[in-house]
């Protein structure tokens, strides 16, 4: 079965301050023990804000380093899944359903890529 990579894109500069409730804990909770139950969920995790992230790039044939927060950045990925699913179908299925738990007024989203195997 394809593995597929969704990472979840946020908008750090515009998430709410008082973060998720109690409820939306309960809900990406049932969702992810559903889905690991399916075989689904390989590995799942979020990632630290980008005032804490480093970026390595190469150009002109040198090396380069910035340190974060990156304000020119609007959205930034702030976590990520791994899940082995039957087709990339099944894998957009799952990540409209993690967006669903959401609360409507984040702003989210989710890039579905397959990984090139072998």
């Amino acid at each position: 079965m394809p593995r597929f990579l969704t990472m979840v894109r946020v908008d750090e500069q515009n998430l709410p301050a008082e973060g998720p409730g109690p409820e939306f804990e309960e809900r990406m909770g049932a969702l992810f023990e559903e889905i690991t139950k399916a075989g689904v969920m390989l590995d799942t995790a979020g990632l630290t804000p980008t005032s804490e992230a480093t970026r390595v790039t190469w150009s002109g044939g040198r090396i380069g380093f910035t340190d974060g927060p990156f304000t020119e950045t609007k959205e930034v990925v702030g976590g990520y899944s791994l899940i082995q699913a039957k087709d990339k179908a099944e894998a957009v299925e799952w990540a409209k359903r993690f967006l669903e738990i959401h609360p409507a007024e984040w702003n989210v989203t989710c890039e579905v890529r397959e990984i090139v195997e072998g």
